[in-house]
């Protein structure tokens, strides 16, 4: 139902077929790159500070960096894959991490470091929107196992980062460099296999051979995608929060910094079994929202053992927001689940992400600033307690079995002016 027609499953739009095994290891090549450029910022915040005399406010823009990249250049991300075909754009994408990630980790001054890592997101943004119509186009009757291995590669790159971070930096001042830079080297190693799976698949157009059923029509007019990308957009903020703070929040409960990475570790390595069970659940189950509630519940436990006792069954605490965390696979599978046309999915994911990165981009700015100013963690953790109702809110209305498509298709034209 949800493949496109007039284009079999695993074929370009040149026709040429890409076997399963290769789309599998393609998705997991860039996506396993999408996440360490900013998750591994938490577990040497402290140093990299120190090193660059960034002060708390410096620290929460950087933290919010993702957010604000991923959405402005987001949101550009589909009319490049117009130049360059989604192939092109992934190979261009996965360059500018690799260049981003490993000058910075050189970088001598705090205005140098910010916008090398301005490049990295840049590459990271594109990745983003695009690898889900790679997999819309490339899915076939495989697309929720695809999904899984996208979700679950994106989380295993996501918490790599914060487990082996203090490791890496060792007790060296220094060290903070090796633990940055190694995922630079990671995002170089898989540049040269896509430029050849870029190769072998050809230029890949986002709309080519589809009907244009649409066109004209914008995005926020379907309500699936607008409670989509709130949905999206909560559970990123409070993603890119853990990703930047959940380590000093230990930290500063008392855990040493092994420890506080390791909890940090735990709440993004959930996202590995989430990225594998949501999106079985988001293509089967009838009570999907049922387990939209639970994450949210999950949430507000986890950010409620934070807020009372941190340092007492700091793991519970993990494992309540590691939990909560699969509302992210959830969003993504929703972006192909809730699409029937690739070229639907490329829009959908260029609409959403943006938006909802913007969001994201409040949280981890907004939660530094809140802490600054009040000297402890107990008003930023009561905001993130609230902002988990807006995310089920949000994410119940998204799971309704709808699709955008559809919406888009009902929605009457507009006159043009002068006829």
């Amino acid at each position: 139902m949800s493949e496109t027609k007039g284009t079999p499953a695993n074929t370009t739009a040149g026709g040429r077929t890409l076997p399963i095994w290769l789309v599998g290891i393609a998705v997991v090549l860039v996506a396993v790159n999408l996440r360490p450029g900013a998750s591994s910022i938490g577990p040497v915040l402290a140093e990299l500070q120190a090193a660059l005399d960034l002060d708390a406010t410096a620290a929460g823009v950087l933290t919010a960096l993702p957010g604000l990249t991923f959405a402005m250049v987001g949101a550009l991300a589909v009319a490049l894959s117009r130049k360059t075909g989604i192939n092109g754009a992934v190979v261009l994408a996965l360059g500018a991490v690799a260049a981003g990630l490993l000058a910075r980790a050189l970088a001598g001054s705090a205005v140098l470091f910010l916008a090398l890592t301005v490049l990295a997101f840049a590459g990271m943004a594109v990745g983003n929107i695009l690898v889900p119509a790679f997999i819309k186009r490339h899915g076939g009757s495989r697309l929720a196992l695809l999904n899984s291995v996208y979700g679950t590669t994106l989380a295993l790159g996501a918490s790599l980062p914060l487990l082996l971070g203090g490791v890496l930096a060792g007790s060296d001042p220094a060290g903070w460099r090796l633990s940055l830079g190694v995922w630079g080297a990671a995002a170089a190693a898989a540049f040269i296999p896509w430029m050849l799976v870029a190769l072998r698949a050809g230029r890949d157009p986002v709309a080519a051979g589809e009907p244009r059923r649409t066109k004209g029509v914008r995005m926020r007019s379907s309500r699936t995608a607008v409670a989509l990308s709130i949905f999206f957009g909560v559970q990123s903020m409070h993603a890119y929060v853990q990703f930047g703070w959940a380590a000093q929040i230990y930290r500063d409960a008392g855990l040493e910094q092994a420890h506080a990475g390791l909890m940090a570790a735990i709440i993004a390595g959930l996202g590995i079994p989430g990225g594998l069970i949501m999106p079985v659940l988001v293509a089967r189950s009838p009570r999907l929202r049922t387990y939209i509630v639970g994450l949210g519940v999950c949430m507000v436990a986890g950010y409620s053992g934070l807020l009372l006792a941190a340092d007492t069954l700091s793991w519970l605490w993990a494992l309540f927001l590691g939990v909560g965390g699969f509302a992210f696979p959830t969003a993504l599978a929703l972006i192909t689940a809730r699409s029937r046309e690739p070229r639907v999915t490329a829009q959908l994911s260029g609409f959403i992400q943006p938006v909802g990165y913007l969001l994201a981009a409040m949280g981890p700015f907004a939660i530094g600033a809140l802490h600054d100013v009040s000297g402890s963690w107990t008003l930023p953790l009561a905001l993130l307690i609230a902002s988990a109702a807006v995310m089920v809110g949000a994410g119940i209305r998204a799971a309704a079995p709808l699709f955008v498509d559809d919406e888009l298709a009902a929605v009457p034209k507009r006159p043009v002016r002068g006829s």
